[in-house]
């Protein structure tokens, strides 16, 4: 392959990435644009609502591991397009669930196909490009995420508002078959091929998983995925109802305010942040674990001043919500280059597969649970402080609009454990870089 032609099967091959990655966002999406009108059709509290997203997330998270695994073996293309294809199928069987057991296991069946997608996607783009680009190709990726949550709030909730919100899921269906169709295109690269040192990549791995788990940085970036995920799903399942509830607003309009404050504005910190930093990342080499640190940091009291609103307050709350998502993607191109820096080119599928599955299990799969629990605990409180026997939509208002104060606590622990990334992450990469060269010189005195 020439090098005209590599450079447009990287172009070719990141822009069905970036739309698989769109889908796989859209789809899982979908349920929080329709929560409430998801909610009262079965006859769910917030508690039950929030269970849906974690089976969601803890079926995602166990398959991950070996489909990580997988990806450092087999051919990365037909994985993904095997992954979106089923996916897909099981969203538009979540628009036929006849109560909320089907619904659930409907969400499991897109949680075993959109675990590929990660892994093999990240794995893919670090062969492509080369570490001076690579977050920036990152952030290409990535910006299917704010974009997925744009078009889902955007378009799942006019669709749900006109036709129901069963017929959301089964529009959601046909992009996906399509791009799984235009993956098996992409020409799989060579593992390491983008790499300074190519020959050293193949040398052996033993231990794959407990070598891994040896790079510092990782345990550090691991901790702010937890606490970032935690955050952001919780916020995905829960801020359309809370505008519903507290603002008074219908679906349609509360699903627009989200696709924006959620989705579109994320395109800006998703996209200043790889160029920001890759900039800083050749100036030194914690820059982008410091950028992205910081940029939490500055996000957690953009949440605050969003919930200080007062009821009807809705133009200052999206200001406020789009700022804070503005500066949170940046994590996005930021933290996910960072494990290409500090991992060997042969175990980057592993070990995004252990990152998605530690954040997920022990960060976002719970958080949109324990979001609906203390939602569903301050409305009971509400009720019970103006003396009422029942359960009254100002109480579900109520507990809700309290319950999403976690949020910028969170979002401050989450930028503590990025700055300490930040402290190891020189250390780490010349461990890798050694590690390299010795492989390096070992195959050429062989």
């Amino acid at each position: 392959m020439t090098v005209t032609d590599r450079r447009n099967n990287a172009r070719f091959a990141l822009a069905v990435l970036f739309g698989v990655n769109l889908m796989n966002f859209y789809d899982r999406t979908v349920v929080g644009a329709l929560a409430e009108p998801i909610r009262i059709e079965f006859g769910l509290n917030d508690t039950a609502l929030g269970v849906v997203n974690t089976v969601f997330i803890l079926v995602y998270a166990a398959v991950g591991l070996p489909l990580g695994r997988l990806t450092d073996t087999w051919l990365r293309t037909r994985l993904i397009a095997i992954g979106v294809t089923v996916w897909s199928a099981f969203t538009a069987a979540s628009g036929l669930a006849a109560g909320y057991g089907s619904f659930i296991a409907t969400r499991i069946g897109v949680g075993i196909g959109e675990a590929s997608c990660a892994p093999a996607a990240q794995s893919l783009i670090g062969d492509l490009y080369p570490a001076e680009r690579r977050a920036r190709a990152m952030a290409v990726f990535m910006l299917g995420l704010p974009l997925g949550l744009f078009a889902a709030y955007l378009f799942s909730g006019s669709i749900g508002e006109r036709w129901g919100w069963r017929a959301a899921f089964f529009i959601a269906c046909v992009p996906g078959l399509i791009l799984a169709a235009l993956v098996l295109l992409v020409k799989e690269p060579v593992r390491g091929a983008a790499e300074m040192r190519p020959a050293a990549v193949e040398a052996p791995i033993d231990a794959p998983y407990r070598r891994v788990l040896r790079i510092q940085t990782l345990w550090w970036i691991v901790l702010s995925g937890m606490l970032f995920n935690f955050s952001t799903y919780a916020t995905s399942i829960f801020q359309t109802p809370f505008l519903q509830r507290f603002h008074e607003l219908g679906l349609a309009d509360a699903s627009n305010v989200s696709a924006i404050s959620l989705g579109l504005t994320g395109v800006i910190g998703l996209m200043l942040g790889g160029w920001l930093g890759d900039r800083l990342h050749m100036k030194r080499s914690n820059g982008r674990l410091l950028l992205a640190a910081t940029c939490l940091l500055l996000a957690a009291p953009c949440v605050f001043l969003a919930l200080q609103q007062p009821k009807g307050g809705v133009v200052a709350f999206t200001v406020c919500m789009g700022t804070s998502s503005a500066m949170t993607f940046a994590y996005y191109s930021t933290v996910y280059s960072a494990i290409q820096d500090v991992v060997p080119p042969r175990l980057r599928g592993t070990a995004v597969a252990v990152y998605f599955f530690a954040m997920y299990v022990l960060g976002a799969a719970f958080g949109s649970t324990v979001m609906g629990a203390l939602s569903d605990h301050f409305a009971k409180a509400a009720m019970l402080a103006a003396g009422a026997s029942e359960m009254m939509p100002a109480f579900k208002a109520a507990g809700l609009h309290s319950a999403m104060y976690v949020i910028p606590a969170l979002l401050l622990l989450c930028s503590g454990s990025l700055y300490a990334a930040a402290a190891t992450v020189a250390k780490d990469m010349r461990r890798l870089e050694e590690s390299v060269s010795g492989a390096a010189a070992a195959q050429v005195s062989g």
